[in-house]
């Protein structure tokens, strides 16, 4: 008589776990690599999924940094492949845009903890520069939110034609400047400074109030307008007219 073999797999077990314990509540409680191990198991159904988990952690070093890697280099990872690298990557984009919604419609010059949010999740984690404008209503709502440039940020690099013609073709009244520091220091550099003060400049000849602009790191921010230098350049602004 034919002995059936087992339909279980090592560590099914502990997914069973895992899984009861997400159901009852929530992600609270889990280690960075078991939440990426049981992402993984929802398209990995017959293996082990924590080794890729924390070879993931080790390849990428944090969680954030494991849902902005690139589909290419997700797939290097063994145990990973092309649909887990989708389904992390879905994720990301998912909790990009329901952060994203949050924002639409507030005033986050008043009330900028969900703005703070969204900009932590969305840019702080990126191993490249990006440079990203909010756009805002008269009453400083969240109509929309753009990445404007990519790469390394230079006066030379930074078009203020483009972010004027961006900012009308929202009908935006105001904008929020926001890019990251890969490095994870954000003491904003002199280009970093000049490029604010031109394209506050050029903001305010055609009437867009440019309210702050953010720099994003690891581990924590920083803020033009909490420094005084949206003021001084406003300051500026009208001693040159």
């Amino acid at each position: 008589m034919e002995t059936k073999k087992s339909s279980t797999h090592k560590g099914e077990g502990h997914r069973k776990r895992l899984r009861d314990k997400f159901l009852e509540s929530g992600l609270q409680g889990f280690h960075d690599y078991e939440v990426i191990e049981l992402l993984l198991s929802l398209n990995t159904p017959r293996k082990d999924c924590k080794q890729s988990a924390k070879l993931l952690l080790k390849r990428f070093k944090t969680f954030q940094a494991v849902l902005a890697a690139s589909h290419e280099s997700l797939c290097e990872i063994q145990g990973v492949g092309p649909a887990n690298s989708l389904g992390i990557r879905l994720i990301k984009e998912v909790a990009d845009r329901y952060l994203e919604a949050r924002i639409i419609s507030k005033d986050v010059v008043q009330n900028p903890n969900d703005l703070m949010e969204y900009l932590n999740h969305t840019i702080g984690h990126k191993t490249k520069e990006v440079f990203a404008g909010i756009f805002l209503d008269a009453k400083n709502r969240v109509l929309t939110s753009k990445i404007l440039f990519t790469g390394t940020l230079t006066t030379s690099s930074v078009y203020p034609r483009e972010v004027i013609i961006s900012a009308l073709q929202h009908n935006a009244a105001a904008v929020i400047f926001a890019h990251n520091h890969p490095s994870g220091d954000v003491e904003p550099s002199e280009s970093d400074i000049q490029i604010t003060r031109k394209l506050f400049f050029a903001l305010k000849y055609v009437g867009i109030i440019l309210h702050e602009h953010i720099i994003i790191g690891n581990e924590g921010f920083y803020s033009f307008a909490a420094q005084g230098l949206i003021s001084k350049f406003n300051k500026e602004f009208d001693e040159f007219k």
